[in-house]
């Protein structure tokens, strides 16, 4: 399972870290992922990166906006200078992974193993 941490409420034009360390087993040998879930909409990929850090991909309508970056245990997002649509629940994911790969895409939703539960991030002055 993940611990997650970061979310809350800030101001337009904010940024906001958040965190999901992993609880009971070993990020390191897993690639991780984030998504996010607005209010009425479907939930929507941000990102994924390699179990090593060495490789990643973005959803194009998060570049520019959205980092991913991972130490051995803990996955995390840095959110910049976000608007009212940045209103959303975020999740963290992650999938067994070969040393090694190079990300053309991240998997779907269904190749997950652990997900995190959400982290609630509301945009508002």
């Amino acid at each position: 399972q993940f611990v997650e941490s970061g979310g809350g409420l800030v101001h337009p034009g904010g940024s906001l870290r958040l965190s999901c360390a992993a609880s009971g087993f070993p990020l390191d040998y897993y690639g991780i992922a984030w998504f996010r879930q607005a209010p009425g909409q479907e939930r929507e990929g941000v990102g994924c990166m390699s179990r090593d850090g060495g490789s990643s991909h973005y959803a194009h309508s998060a570049k520019g906006r959205f980092t991913i970056f991972r130490d051995t245990n803990t996955a995390y997002l840095r959110v910049n200078s976000l608007t009212a649509e940045g209103t959303a629940v975020y999740y963290c994911a992650a999938w067994p992974s070969d040393p090694g790969m190079v990300l053309r895409s991240c998997p779907t939703s269904a190749g997950y193993t652990y997900w995190g539960k959400g982290i609630q991030v509301t945009v508002s002055s």
